[in-house]
């Protein structure tokens, strides 16, 4: 067993043709590499080649809680965060889709959070140097760039070319490979938008929202998820985005979500509970 950085093999367990191996000294949310061979009683042996995260046994609750996937240029797509209580950031990571099938995500560095604050993760950076990630408190107003807040967390997607506009899953884990925290399924589209992939338009949209519905992160109607379980981003705009009603209890489904008036997104704040009306 090897393992880069390197760590301390704390214990080997044998359940039947299981092998848990346990490591001592995890830094919460590093990423290790690990090389393991087996072998039996016979002398035949199998070798892998993995990674895997630090545990961090102090990951916050957090809530997917606003997000633009129609942003502009100048209010390019961002999905806001809110802690439910404190905790450490450290391995958290967000998905655009999910972790089966996903086209960009971020996995947050240790970076200790209070109970209602707010973590912004800016999808379609311009690359500038003025977009830096606030790893500290000290740095929460550090970051520039568009949309940009003083009064929460900015992080950027590295290479991040923006959201689906039509069509797509959020998902929020605890760690690469870990518990789901969160997710939300929008879509445009019904049933009958495609004789294919369920209305979806896509495979792996398709494949994203099962992978959703399976691990509990999205509630639908009948046996299969369909475009109509989803919350619709019709209406949203670079500053009309979908917000979590403040009443919302979390049904994780499209009745939490509303879409505000032009203006009316409050990334790095509390939401608004005004409705747009076309």
């Amino acid at each position: 067993i090897r393992t880069e950085p390197p760590l301390a093999v704390s214990g080997l367990t044998i359940q039947g043709n299981s092998l848990r191996v346990g490591f001592a000294g995890q830094v919460p949310g590093v990423r290790y590499s690990l090389e393991l061979t087996v072998s039996d009683a016979q002398g035949n042996s199998l070798s892998l080649i993995t990674e895997f995260y630090g545990l961090n046994p102090l990951v916050p609750r957090l809530l997917i809680n606003e997000f633009t996937p129609r942003g502009t240029e100048t209010h390019p797509d961002l999905v806001e965060l809110r802690a439910l209580s404190e905790g450490d950031l450290a391995g958290v990571v967000i998905y655009e889709g999910t972790y089966g099938n996903w086209d960009d995500r971020l996995i947050l560095p240790a970076l200790s959070i209070h109970e209602g604050e707010f973590i912004l993760v800016h999808f379609k950076p311009q690359g500038i140097a003025e977009e830096t990630d606030e790893n500290s408190r000290e740095a929460i107003a550090q970051s520039g760039g568009l949309d940009a807040s003083a009064t929460a967390f900015d992080f950027w997607v590295p290479g991040g070319d923006g959201l689906g506009g039509n069509n797509g899953v959020l998902s929020l884990y605890d760690r690469p490979g870990g518990a789901l925290l969160d997710g939300v399924l929008y879509s445009n589209r019904t049933s009958a938008s495609d004789t294919l992939y369920r209305g979806f338009g896509t495979a792996d949209t398709l494949a994203r929202a099962e992978e959703l519905v399976r691990e509990g992160g999205w509630s639908i109607a009948e046996g299969q998820v369909r475009p109509e379980d989803a919350v619709s981003p019709e209406g949203s705009a670079g500053t009309r985005s979908l917000c979590r009603s403040s009443l919302s209890a979390d049904t994780d489904s499209a009745a939490d979500w509303h879409i505000v008036p032009t203006r009316g997104a409050t990334f790095g704040g509390e939401n608004s509970d005004e409705i747009y009306v076309p």
